[in-house]
């Protein structure tokens, strides 16, 4: 790979990941970039359902929205990408048409990984790393944005600093929130928790739904407040929890954007959910979020928040990777109602008696 100019890049487009978890995973890339391009123009191009993520986000300038709907939204970003004549694309996207796009679109430099035979289409193609298995994801984006740097500047200084994964939310978004939850009934008297029972991708990925039917009574026993959340299509999940529930949960589930409970999320207590977008967006945000892991590897997309703590109990066949457990579901079964609870209890505790301390310090200053 031949070295770039700094100075020639003005205009910079990165094509971001298609699900929500991958794309909290690449902030931490995304600041890189911003530190190693200070003054260059950066466009984010991404999917409808991910927009609302970054929508109070520092390290980002544009948001380029793709619709992906066959060859015509193909070749109608084509123009876009041309119309905003980008001088360097980097994809952390590995999909062949991530990588077609910026080549018909006439980018003059395109780094990316070089998968899916993309690597005609690259200017500059990065190998895989042989760790991407053993580390976590973030490292994974953030290696193609040390590869820039080191194309630029040769140097690595991306490498010698903690990536910062977090996520942060405007004052009139949270007042939007705020809103949102009273219109339907929920007030800040008592604790709120957000649940997320579902899993688009994967039902192996669920904890059952009448354990989290258990799970949100007691809940409500120990004087929370407690919201249900997820798309519309984990509607069906959140519907078969509720009517397992002996009290009554609020239910955002196919109610809100991602825009709209990314915020819900901010002023959230506690999230407790399965290895879900959600998860590392409330991490993102600094709540405490409890994740419950079955059939993933923690290893390496677990929220990259101290904020965020996983409950797990692999059997032999974990991780799998499946999206359909083939045998019985030990690695989520395994998992009791009861442990949930008390590490959820545990958590609100925490958050509580950071608040206090916070609210000491402010009246002492």
């Amino acid at each position: 790979m031949g070295q770039i100019r700094d100075q020639i890049i003005k205009r910079v487009v990165v094509r971001g990941t298609n699900w929500v978890g991958d794309s909290v995973m690449t902030v931490p890339a995304l600041r890189a970039l911003r530190r190693v391009l200070p003054e260059a123009e950066i466009t984010l191009a991404i999917r409808p359902g991910t927009q609302g993520l970054f929508a109070d986000a520092e390290f980002v300038d544009n948001i380029l929205v793709y619709d992906r709907r066959g060859l015509l939204s193909v070749m109608a970003q084509v123009r876009k990408w041309r119309q905003g004549a980008f001088d360097l694309a980097i994809l952390f996207q590995n999909a062949f048409e991530a990588a077609l796009i910026p080549f018909l679109a006439g980018v003059p430099l395109r780094l990316g990984y070089a998968t899916e035979a993309r690597q005609p289409m690259l200017t500059h193609p990065v190998s895989l790393p042989d760790w991407r298995t053993t580390r976590h994801e973030v490292f994974y984006y953030l290696y193609l944005v040390t590869a820039l740097e080191q194309l630029l500047f040769g140097t690595s200084s991306i490498c010698e600093q903690e990536p910062d994964a977090g996520l942060e939310l405007s004052e009139s978004r949270k007042e939007e929130a705020t809103r949102l939850l009273n219109s339907h009934g929920v007030t800040s008297e008592s604790k709120l928790v957000a649940i997320c029972p579902g899993s688009i991708n994967s039902r192996a990925k669920r904890w059952p739904a009448e354990a989290y039917a258990a799970l949100a009574d007691l809940l409500i026993e120990d004087h929370s407040q407690v919201l249900l959340i997820g798309s519309k299509e984990e509607m069906d999940v959140s519907h078969q929890v509720t009517t397992r529930m002996r009290h009554q949960a609020t239910v955002l589930t196919g109610q809100t954007s991602l825009d709209q409970i990314t915020a819900v999320l901010g002023l959230v207590d506690l999230v407790v959910t399965n290895d879900t977008g959600p998860a590392h967006v409330a991490a993102a945000l600094g709540r405490p979020t409890l994740v419950i892991f079955g059939p993933t590897n923690p290893l390496t997309t677990r929220p990259f928040s101290l904020r965020a703590e996983i409950l797990r109990h692999p059997p032999e066949c974990a991780p799998c990777m499946l999206r359909d457990c083939p045998i019985d579901h030990r690695c989520m079964t395994a998992i009791t109602v009861e442990e949930v609870f008390q590490r959820s209890r545990l958590l609100l505790k925490r958050g509580n008696f950071a608040r206090t301390v916070r609210s000491l310090c402010d009246s002492v200053a």
